[in-house]
């Protein structure tokens, strides 16, 4: 009976060696062969003929808030917006109800979007309330080249004058 179990335990043993063993190894690759690293290109963020951080009177900013958002590299290729985040952050104002006294005071409204340009009623909203001095603000963009890589984008900061 020692014996027996003995043998059992030794199989045991070796069966567990041999599947820790097996389970751990690498593919066979190519003697030679390397996996090649990609570095992503510098990107730049449009919104119509607007990119980086700027300041562009209010018609203007009303006149490109309905465009696609696009995004290039160096080399002028397109790539494919995936997705991005918007905030519009515009002035408005605060009323102590104690006092009366009226403040100045901002607002924000943000979504992430996957299609560009911005649905039909966040531009009519922001082109019926843009003011002077407020934010149109897209970050988070997240672009896809032609073989389908994925590559965050610059954020597209604009203030209205």
């Amino acid at each position: 009976m020692r014996i027996l179990s003995r043998v059992i335990l030794f199989s045991a043993a070796v069966f567990f060696l041999v599947n820790t063993g097996t389970a751990q190894k690498t593919p066979n690759r190519k003697p030679g062969s390397t996996t090649q690293k990609f570095k992503p290109p510098k990107l730049y963020t449009y919104l119509g003929a607007v990119k980086d951080s700027v300041t562009i009177p209010v018609d203007v900013a009303e006149n490109i808030i309905g465009l696609p958002l696009k995004i290039y590299d160096d080399k002028k290729t397109e790539y494919t917006v995936s997705s991005y985040q918007f905030l519009y952050k515009k002035r408005t104002v605060t009323e102590d109800e104690q006092t009366g006294k009226v403040s100045p005071a901002t607002s924000m409204v943000s979504d992430r979007f996957t299609v560009t340009p911005l649905p039909p009623v966040w531009v009519t909203q922001i082109k019926e309330q843009v003011n002077k001095g407020e934010e149109l603000y897209f970050f988070d963009v997240i672009a896809k080249d032609a073989q389908g890589r994925v590559m965050y984008a610059p954020n597209l900061k604009i203030i209205t004058q």
